[in-house]
C-alpha cells in the first residue's frame, strides 16, 4: 500500500464511494450543505498521514481520483460546513467520519468524549461545539477489492411458498461449539456440522440477524454489557468485523458459497430505519457529520429528531440519496456478497414522508422496479412505533411479511394456552 502523497484527478461523481480500478481509486461522497469535503488517508497503524480537499463537485456529490492508490487504502472523511444545530446542522471537521458507502472497517467506535460534535458535560449541551479530533477513537474505512471466485455455485432460489426459514445469530449458533474451526464467525456458520444439522431439519434459508457493521452503545459498556443482537448498525455495506476471524470480507463470501452449496439461501436482516448516531446527544460518526438535515427525518425545531423507530432517529426516505444509499447497498449485497433476500426491521419506518405511512412511498416504488432487487425475497416486519405504524397486510408487492399476530397465536396453541 502506497502511504506517499497522492497526486488529485477530478474523478467522477459515480458511483458513490471508494471505487477500485487498474489504476487508482474514485472516491464520490453525497452532501448538500457542507462548504468543503477532505479525504483522510491514513497507514496501516492508524496514522494520519495526509488530508485531501475533494477537486469537484457535480451537484451535490464531491468526488476525486487518485491514480496508484491501492486495495487496502485506509481513509476516512472531515467535513466543513455550518454547525447550525437549531437549523439541522452538524458539521464538524474535527469528527473523523466513516464513508457511509465503506465495504469493510477496521474496527468499532471506541467510546470516547471526542466521538461528540458537542462538549458533554456543557451548559449548552449539543449547542456547544467540540474541538476534539474523534479520529483516534473512530474506526477507519477500508479500500477493497470486492472481486470473489464463486465457483459457478448456484442460488437455490427457493419458492418462498415452500421455504423454511431459521432465524439465526452468527456467534449465537457456533461460538458455544468445540467441534467447529473458527466459533463465533462468519466461517463457522457454514461449516459442516451447521450444514448438515440444517439440512436434516430440512430448512431452506438461514435469516441471520444483523451482520452490517453496528455500535455497541455507550450506556451497555458502562454496564459490563454489549450489543448482542446487532440493531444498532451505522455501516450498511460493511460485515461486521466481530465476526471475521481474520481481516478479508471474503470470509463473508465464502460463508454464501458454503450454504448456497448445500441448497440453503442466505436472508439478511437490515436495520435501515435508523442509525446508530441516535438522538441529538448521540455521536457524530458518519451522517451526522456528512450531512444531517439531509439524512435525517426532523421535527419543526430541526435541532431534534423524529424518532419513529425508538433509538433516537428515522432515516428520510423522501431524500432521493437516502434511497440511493439503501438501494445501493441492498444490490450490493445481492450482487456482489449473492445473498438471497432481506427481512427489514421496523419496515413502517421505511415508508414514511411527512404525511404518515405510503404503502406507495419512493421506497417501496424504487424497490417495485429494481430489476435486481424485486427478484429477491423481500420481508418486512410491518410495524414501526410512528403514529399509524402497525401497518399488517398493507405491504405492496414484492413484500412479504411476518405476521406477528398468526405467530403468537400458534405459540398459544404449541404451549397448550387456556381456550386454545
Amino acid at each position: 500500500m502506497n502511504t506517499g502523497q497522492f497526486e488529485t484527478r477530478p474523478g467522477l461523481p459515480s458511483p458513490l464511494g471508494a471505487t477500485l480500478d487498474a489504476g487508482g481509486v474514485n472516491f464520490a461522497i453525497f452532501s448538500r450543505h457542507a462548504t468543503k469535503v477532505m479525504l483522510c488517508l491514513f497507514d496501516e497503524d492508524g496514522n494520519e498521514h495526509q488530508i485531501i480537499t475533494l477537486p469537484e463537485r457535480e451537484g451535490h456529490v464531491w468526488h476525486g481520483y487518485f491514480p496508484g492508490m491501492k486495495a487496502g487504502q485506509q481513509y476516512g472523511f472531515r467535513m466543513d460546513g455550518p454547525y447550525a444545530p437549531e437549523e439541522g446542522h452538524r458539521f464538524n471537521p474535527f469528527k473523523l467520519l466513516i464513508d457511509p458507502y465503506a465495504k469493510q472497517l477496521t474496527g468499532h467506535p471506541k467510546w470516547d468524549d471526542a466521538l461528540f460534535g458537542y462538549q458533554p458535560g456543557h451548559k449548552n449541551k449539543d449547542l456547544s461545539f467540540s474541538k476534539k479530533d474523534s479520529a483516534p477513537f473512530m474506526p477507519r474505512s477500508i479500500v477493497v477489492d470486492p472481486a470473489f471466485n464463486w465457483e459457478n455455485a448456484a442460488e437455490p432460489r427457493h419458492a418462498l411458498e415452500s421455504s423454511i426459514i431459521y432465524e439465526a445469530h452468527v456467534k449465537g449458533l457456533t461460538a458455544g461449539r468445540s467441534d467447529i474451526p473458527n466459533p463465533g464467525t462468519y466461517l463457522a456458520m457454514a461449516s459442516d456440522p451447521i450444514l448438515e444439522h440444517l439440512n436434516n431439519l430440512g430448512v431452506t434459508a438461514v435469516e441471520l440477524l444483523p451482520v452490517q457493521a453496528f455500535l455497541n452503545e455507550k450506556f451497555l459498556l458502562d454496564r459490563g454489557l454489549t450489543n448482542y443482537w446487532g440493531y444498532m448498525t451505522y455501516g450498511f455495506f460493511a460485515p461486521d468485523p466481530r465476526y471475521m476471524q481474520g481481516a478479508d470480507i471474503a470470509e463473508f463470501q465464502q460463508m454464501v458459497r458454503r450454504f448456497h452449496s448445500a441448497g440453503i439461501e442466505v436472508i439478511l436482516d437490515v436495520v435501515y430505519n435508523h442509525t446508530a448516531e441516535g438522538s441529538e446527544m448521540g455521536p457524530t460518526l458518519m451522517f451526522r457529520g456528512l450531512d444531517n438535515a439531509s439524512y435525517y427525518r426532523l421535527a419543526d425545531n430541526p435541532r431534534y429528531y423524529i424518532d419513529d423507530a425508538g433509538c433516537g432517529n428515522t432515516l428520510d426516505f423522501e431524500n432521493p440519496f437516502v434511497i440511493r444509499l439503501v438501494m445501493d447497498s441492498l444490490r450490493y449485497w445481492v450482487e456482489v456478497m449473492h445473498v438471497d433476500g432481506f427481512r427489514f426491521d421496523l419496515c413502517s419506518a421505511l415508508g414514511r414522508t411527512a404525511r404518515g405511512f405510503e404503502r406507495d412511498g419512493p421506497f417501496f416504488r424504487a424497490i417495485g422496479q429494481d430489476p435486481v432487487l424485486n427478484r429477491v425475497k423481500l420481508i418486512a416486519e410491518p410495524w414501526d412505533i410512528g403514529p399509524g405504524g402497525y401497518q399488517l397486510g398493507a405491504y405492496p408487492a414484492p413484500f412479504a411479511e411476518w405476521n406477528d399476530k398468526y405467530r403468537d397465536n400458534v405459540r398459544e396453541f404449541w404451549r397448550g394456552d387456556g381456550g386454545k
